[in-house]
């Protein structure tokens, strides 16, 4: 017996899956606002503090300038048209060398994952180069690429190389043997194997390394700037130091903090969509 519940029945049903959906989303964007609002506590709790001790002359201006000195370092600089250059500069490196040591990372990660004779030749050589301090490049790449974006491009990859790397180099070797031998019953083998079934068993793992690389890319920028650089937020701080701006030097830092934290974030998204699609 089948009981026609008629055109109201859909209505009402329509109606209730849009109200669910509409409270799923308020809710979803409830708890990113408190995220938001906790996450905020820190940085404004050491911005007070930052302003107390200034305005209490704990330390000197020299030693510690205040927020507000900071601010106007950083207004002056842009009404010059020089701040919006130097992260232009810095922003443009820090992506093309982390997309360029995070390919290498993925693609000899997978090499020496899947390739036990890949491991075997490679995985010493590359643990050794792992050891290697980022400013022992320095000299190298200035007497092979000298002084121009390329050695300052390939310093910041060989930083963001080794993490991404690292992880998916262990992730593959970590993946369910009997998901692998799935897919290979399948028909599955070679690059259509790691496709569809490896790579996306370690989506997780690829962009873990991929968040530590970006940080990482950071950090060798500021190394990277060291070579003979006019440009860019690391030539910021460094110059800074050597003329005694504080306030300048301060600025790079907060600046250096801000942005890695906004790249990182969109990184982030992208990561969520992806493990949804893949993982």
């Amino acid at each position: 017996m089948s009981v026609n519940l008629g055109p109201d029945s859909s209505v009402a049903t329509a109606a209730s899956a849009d109200n669910s959906t509409a409270t799923a989303l308020r809710s979803g964007s409830g708890l990113v606002g408190k995220r938001i609002a906790l996450g905020a506590i820190v940085p404004l709790a050491i911005l007070v503090l930052w302003h107390f001790t200034t305005a209490l002359g704990v330390f000197s201006p020299v030693q510690l300038p205040s927020p507000w000195s900071v601010l106007e370092a950083g207004i002056d600089l842009a009404r010059r048209g020089e701040l919006w250059g130097h992260i232009a500069i810095s922003t443009q490196r820090v992506f093309l060398g982390f997309a360029i040591g995070g390919f290498l990372g993925l693609l000899f990660g997978s090499l020496l994952g899947l390739s036990n004779i890949a491991d075997a030749l490679l995985s010493a050589t590359i643990g050794a180069f792992r050891a290697v301090p980022s400013l022992a490049w320095v000299p190298l790449l200035i007497l092979w690429l000298k002084i121009g974006e390329n050695s300052k491009v390939t310093l910041i990859a060989i930083g963001a190389f080794f993490p991404v790397f690292t992880t998916v180099y262990s992730a593959l070797k970590h993946v369910d043997k009997n998901l692998v031998e799935a897919g290979r019953a399948f028909g599955l083998k070679g690059v259509k194997l790691l496709t569809t079934i490896q790579l996306p068993a370690v989506v997780p793992s690829v962009f873990s390394g991929l968040r530590l690389a970006l940080a990482q890319a950071w950090l060798f920028l500021v190394a990277a700037e060291l070579i003979a650089s006019s440009m860019g937020l690391g030539f910021l701080l460094t110059d800074s130091q050597n003329n005694g701006r504080t306030d300048r030097l301060l600025l790079a830092i907060v600046l250096l903090a801000v942005i890695g934290k906004i790249t990182d974030a969109l990184l982030g998204l992208v990561e969520r969509k992806a493990v949804q699609r893949w993982a």
